[in-house]
């Protein structure tokens, strides 16, 4: 597919959502006016693993102002939570899907989830029925963490998984793989835990569940109104699709965990329903550490083996996922084809082989978070690169460059089965060098060393497939008074879509972007969508604006053949107008549209969401041997994301997805102890990074655009979150003499590493 750069895209306009949302003028779903809705509270389980004896909600009904009380017993009509994507082991057998309903009536199975729904006038009464409400728990023995769970003996959640067992995947050519390290001349090896993390938005969940005589309007952040009404009115409420309207205004982030459908807003409005009246629910922070959808939580070993030479030969991994307590929406497709899609970087690998086996444990349940999969495949196959090259005597650059797939080698098909649409890696090394001043590294680590601390330089290669569903139709309309609307199934949690998505029609249109009206998020309004996910938000709705325009654009032709006295076949679209072919006689579309009462353009998405950004990054850190605190020095990426719409709506993703990274390498860990109480259910133990720990980011855009679409770009919103960890644990390790630390690389475990501990 060949791609069109439409004139006015790349250019750095300032987000068009913005002065609203800094004066504000904000619509948050707290924001909204529900005068005598009720509140909600939910009772949630103490414990991570214990059979429910009894619920009695007797004292807490006739608590004053309380308007009801629901248990499982009123709540067992309603159905599971699916998810929607699967994975299928050696033998064709599907994954392991626990029933999942809002409230479980004989056991919990993790530390947050339901056990009551308590709907009164106030919310402080709601909070005291809450407390009355009494449960007698029978507790049982837990797992938390996934080979744990694995192993025999281990406590079984549920009857339907025999040793806790998700489903026993693999991908790639074993064989292959095998011959290929009996014949090698070196093999460096590796092995790493990933630390579970926490999504940590501004805004935490809410749901308001609006009564409006025989429907529900639901109004609840999310990543997509269309799937949380699909799923929520087929599988859990039961509901005919007319009786629920799902609506998201502003969101403030989402990053994964707002894309899967929760207990909350299925029993927000089944409540509504039920008791005929407004109901309103909002999470607070520790509810968000202990019921949201968490991520990562790998344990992996993996091994590369390369000849003589230094080629890179062949890969293998095996590990366990922990998928927490219960199968989430698009959780199988996370640590399986998520991993796989990047497990071969940048590199040229002619065997790859992965064996991994997900997990049931006595822990939230795990799915997308920013990376999705990918992070912790790619601290795994960078760590690979860095011990080979320690280990064999090779430089870190020069055995990565060896490696590296050249412009020519695009398309490019790995030996697991995907294929790279475009790029030019070793023009990404060249520049990262340059950047991040590689050549005046060994000047810096002497100084670093007069002043008795360790200078460590750490490159990560790596790369993103872009996701998500492409089950999007957008419209366009030229209105009457020449402003245009545009309504798509994507939605935005802050990354930018209005500035963006009008940039393009603005584009197409020849017209400024501040005419353009982008609105998403209701399902009622908007025909259908699959939402934001797996970067490809732009992709998906920006190529389909664009055709949905064109339908526009043809739509106005006789009405400005019309106007301007001739023939339909004779007029052309052209620099914003439409004019008489081989004459100086235009229209604007303004006019046309005035006089046509509005044009208006549809299109269903019909390419492919995916692309394969790409990026190198460079970081250097200084570490204190005394106290082990990691100070992030430098930070450089050279990266490829496509054709680019708007370099300072880039240059921001990428920005906050490093911050994400390193937040992820340095300090964040969603920790459960033994039984399964979780060690960081507030912002007091969870540390999520700070100004203080960012450094300064150097970057540049060298872009190969993907013949995948008709614009050329990339998704980019999760590449600078799978590269940062890599880099930083790379960075460190090269510090501390090739001793690598677990992450997060906490100060403590720094020390302790120092000291062989």
């Amino acid at each position: 597919m060949a791609f069109d750069v439409l004139p006015g895209l790349g250019q750095p306009l300032r987000r068009l959502e913005d002065p609203r949302l800094l004066t504000g003028g904000g619509q948050f779903t707290t924001d909204l006016q529900a005068h005598g809705a009720l509140q909600a509270v939910f009772l949630r389980s103490p414990h991570a693993h214990a059979r429910i004896l009894r619920v009695d909600a007797a004292a807490a009904r006739a608590l004053p102002g309380v308007v009801a009380v629901f248990t499982a017993a009123e709540t067992a009509s309603l159905g599971h939570n699916p998810a929607v994507t699967e994975i299928h082991d050696a033998a064709g057998r599907r994954h392991a899907e626990p029933h999942r309903p809002p409230i479980p009536a004989d056991r919990v199975r993790h530390v947050g989830e339901i056990v009551a729904m308590v709907v009164a006038e106030t919310l402080a009464a709601a909070r005291e029925a809450a407390e009355a409400v009494a449960v007698d728990y029978d507790p049982l023995p837990a797992v938390v963490r996934g080979d744990d769970a694995l192993r025999p003996g281990a406590p079984r959640l549920h009857d339907l998984a025999p040793g806790n067992l998700v489903c026993d995947w693999t991908k790639g050519d074993a064989a292959a793989v095998e011959a290929a390290f009996a014949r090698a001349a070196q093999v460096a090896r590796i092995s790493a835990r990933s630390p579970r993390i926490l999504a940590g938005y501004l805004e935490t969940r809410a749901a308001l569940a609006q009564w409006q005589e025989g429907q529900v309007v639901l109004t609840t952040p999310s990543q997509g109104v269309h799937l949380l009404h699909r799923i929520l009115c087929d599988h859990v409420l039961g509901w005919p699709r007319d009786r629920l309207r799902v609506v998201t205004p502003d969101v403030g982030g989402g990053f994964g965990p707002k894309l899967p459908p929760y207990p909350e807003q299925a029993l927000a409005c089944f409540a509504a329903w039920e008791l005929r009246r407004d109901v309103r629910w909002v999470q607070d922070r520790t509810e968000h550490h202990l019921a949201d959808t968490h991520a990562r939580d790998l344990v992996a070993e993996a091994a590369l083996a390369l000849d003589a030479e230094g080629h890179f030969l062949a890969l293998k991994l095996e590990g366990v996922a922990n998928f927490g307590a219960f199968v989430s929406t698009v959780a199988p497709t996370i640590p399986t084809g998520g991993m796989a899609k990047v497990l071969g970087g940048l590199y040229r690998i002619p065997a790859i082989h992965i064996a991994l086996r997900g997990a049931f444990s006595n822990t939230a349940p795990v799915d997308a978070v920013r990376g999705a999969g990918k992070p912790e495949a790619l601290v795994l196959l960078e760590g690979l690169v860095d011990v080979a090259a320690r280990e064999g005597g090779w430089d870190p650059v020069h055995l990565r460059r060896r490696n590296l797939l050249r412009r020519g080698d695009y398309p490019f098909r790995t030996a697991l089965g995907y294929r790279y649409d475009s790029g030019d890696p070793p023009a990404l090394l060249d520049a990262v060098l340059r950047l991040g001043d590689a050549a005046g590294f060994e000047a810096r680590r002497a100084a670093s060393a007069a002043a008795g601390l360790r200078r460590g330089q750490g490159f990560a290669c790596h790369l993103h497939g872009s996701g998500g569903w492409g089950d999007e139709t957008s419209v366009v309309e030229v209105l009457a008074d020449g402003r245009i609307e545009a309504r798509t199934g994507t939605q935005s949690q802050g990354q930018g879509h209005a500035t963006a998505y009008a940039q393009i029609i603005a584009a197409r249109f020849g017209v400024a972007p501040e005419r353009v009206r982008v609105i998403q998020g209701d399902s009622a309004g908007i025909p259908r969508g699959g939402g934001t996910g797996g970067s490809s938000s732009t992709i998906i709705s920006g190529t389909t604006f664009v055709r949905a325009a064109e339908a526009a654009i043809e739509q106005g032709r006789g009405v400005a053949a019309e106007l301007l006295e001739a023939a339909a076949a004779d007029i052309a679209w052209r620099d914003g107008a439409y004019e008489i072919v081989g004459t100086d006689r235009r229209i604007g579309l303004a006019e046309v549209a005035a006089r046509a009462g509005g044009l208006r353009g549809l299109a269903d998405f019909d390419a492919t969401v995916e692309s394969w950004p790409a990026g190198i990054a460079l970081c250097e850190v200084e570490v204190d041997p005394e106290t082990g605190v990691v100070m992030l020095d430098r930070f450089a990426c050279s990266f490829d994301a496509g054709v680019v719409v708007n370099p300072m709506l880039l240059e921001g993703q990428l920005h906050g997805g490093w911050a994400a990274g390193i937040g992820q390498a340095l300090s964040e860990d969603a920790l459960y102890d033994a039984e399964g109480q979780m060690l960081a259910a507030t912002l007091m133990d969870y540390a999520m990074p700070r100004a203080a720990d960012l450094p300064d980011f150097t970057l540049l855009s060298l872009p190969s655009p993907t013949p995948n679409n008709v614009l050329g770009i990339k998704g980019v919103g999760e590449l600078p979150t799978n590269g940062a960890p890599a880099a930083l644990a790379n960075a460190v390790a090269d510090a501390l003499g090739g001793v690598r630390v677990e992450l997060p690389m906490t100060p403590e475990r720094v020390w302790r590493a120092l000291r062989g501990m």
